[in-house]
């Protein structure tokens, strides 16, 4: 019995897979046709029970974007978040951003500064 490809495993053979398709018409064609099978010849592995993989043509291709899981909004705010959000306050992991000082508005963003 082979083993499920974990989601360490995926990126990594998302680029095997890709390299392979580029160099190998049949295996494209595979990948279009049946990606579970692509993915099982190209690493020896299985994608997991449910998950819906699916490889489409650049020809044309749009943009497609994963959304993450749903939060739970009902629950309310605390103070001290919505104080940021009130102040408009740029934080992230690390504290404040380093180059609008931790307060920014849209408007005085620096034009490099999502690079």
């Amino acid at each position: 019995m082979s083993q499920v490809i974990t989601s360490q495993e995926a990126e990594q053979a998302i680029q095997v897979v890709v390299k392979r398709a580029q160099a190998y018409r049949e295996f494209r064609q595979l990948c279009l046709t049946d990606p579970s099978a692509a993915i099982k010849k190209a690493i020896g592995k299985d994608i997991p029970e449910g998950f819906t993989l699916r490889f489409v043509e650049n020809k044309g291709a749009d943009l497609t974007v994963v959304l993450p899981d749903p939060i739970d909004v009902s629950s309310e705010l605390s103070d001290a978040d919505l104080e940021q959000v009130a102040g408009g306050k740029a934080t992230g992991p690390e504290g404040p951003s380093p180059k609008c000082g931790g307060s920014c508005a849209l408007s005085n963003i620096p034009g490099d500064f999502f690079k």
